[in-house]
C-alpha cells in the first residue's frame, strides 16, 4: 500500500518539531526512578561517582543502587548495612521544605504526600535529587551545611563532615557549587525561607566554585524530563543578598 502523502507529511513534521518535554514526575518513588534512567544512567561506574564521596556503584532494582566503597576509599563510620546502599539524597532535605507546608504540622510526610500538590512537587524535584551513601545520607539528617574546619570526617578518604552537636555538615569542595546553586533553586522556585547565615555560606560556594561540565550536562537531562532548568546554573539567575524568590514553582503545580 502507497502512504498517503499527508501522512506522510504530518510524521515527518512529527518528527522535526521539538517535542514537549514529558513533565516533572509525580511523586518521590517516580521521580527516583527517571533519575536512574535519564539523569544518572551512566554516571554510576567511573564517571563522577555519587554526590557526596565520588562512590561507584551498581544499579539495582528499579531505582536503587549497591555502593562500591572501596572505588573512593569509603570506610564505614558504625551502620554497614546503610552504607552499602545507594539512597537518593535531597540536597535540600524534605524535612526543611515540609516544615513550611501545613499539611506537615497535621500529619508529616506521609501526610503532606496525600494531601499537598506543592509538596509532591518539591518532593519529586529531580534538580534537588543525586545518589549518596546510604550512611552519609543518615548521618547529615536535615543539618544545613556550613564550614566545619579542620573537623575529621570519620569516613576514610570521603571528605564529608558531619558535627551532630553544631548541627552541621560540610560536602567535599567539588560539590560545593552545585550543592549552592541548589539550593538557590529550591528556596527560589518554592519561596523558601535562608537564613543569612546560610546564604552567605552558599553565595561564597558559588563563587568559589563555578559551574562545572557535569553540572550543566545534568541540568540539561533534568530540564529534558521536568520541562525547565536550573536558572542558578544556566546563569539566567543570579542569588544576591535580599533576593526576591520567583515563587514559579507555585504557579505551576495544580
Amino acid at each position: 500500500m502507497i502512504p498517503h502523502p499527508a501522512g506522510a507529511l504530518f510524521t515527518l513534521l512529527a518528527l522535526l518539531l521539538p517535542q514537549p518535554a514529558p513533565g516533572a514526575p509525580p511523586s518521590f518513588e517516580q521521580a527516583k526512578i527517571e533519575a536512574r534512567q535519564h539523569v544518572y544512567q551512566d554516571r554510576h561506574h567511573d564517571a563522577g561517582g555519587d554526590l557526596y564521596c565520588g562512590c561507584d556503584w551498581r544499579w539495582v532494582g528499579a531505582s536503587g543502587g549497591r555502593m562500591d566503597l572501596a572505588s573512593c576509599g569509603y570506610r564505614v563510620r558504625a551502620k554497614q548495612d546503610r552504607a552499602a546502599r545507594l539512597e537518593w539524597e535531597h540536597i535540600v532535605p524534605a524535612s526543611n521544605f515540609g516544615h513550611t507546608r501545613q499539611c506537615w504540622q497535621a500529619g508529616g510526610r506521609n501526610h503532606c504526600r496525600h494531601r499537598d500538590a506543592v509538596f509532591s512537587a518539591m518532593e519529586a524535584d529531580l534538580h534537588n535529587l543525586a545518589p549518596s551513601v546510604g550512611e552519609i545520607n543518615h548521618d547529615r539528617q536535615n543539618f544545613p551545611f556550613g564550614q566545619l574546619g579542620g573537623t575529621a570526617g570519620g569516613y576514610g578518604a570521603c571528605d564529608f563532615k558531619v558535627n551532630a552537636a553544631a548541627r552541621l555538615a560540610e560536602p567535599r569542595d567539588a560539590v560545593k557549587g552545585m550543592i549552592a546553586r541548589t539550593y538557590f533553586y529550591m528556596h527560589d522556585r518554592y519561596d523558601l525561607p535562608m537564613s543569612r547565615q546560610q546564604q552567605q555560606t552558599l553565595m561564597r560556594w558559588h563563587r568559589a566554585h563555578p559551574v562545572t561540565e557535569w553540572e550543566r550536562e545534568r541540568d540539561r537531562r533534568i530540564a529534558a524530563r521536568m520541562g525547565h532548568h536550573n536558572p542558578f546554573v544556566t546563569g539566567a539567575s543570579q542569588w544576591t543578598r535580599g533576593h526576591r524568590n520567583s515563587r514559579a514553582g507555585l504557579r505551576t503545580v495544580r
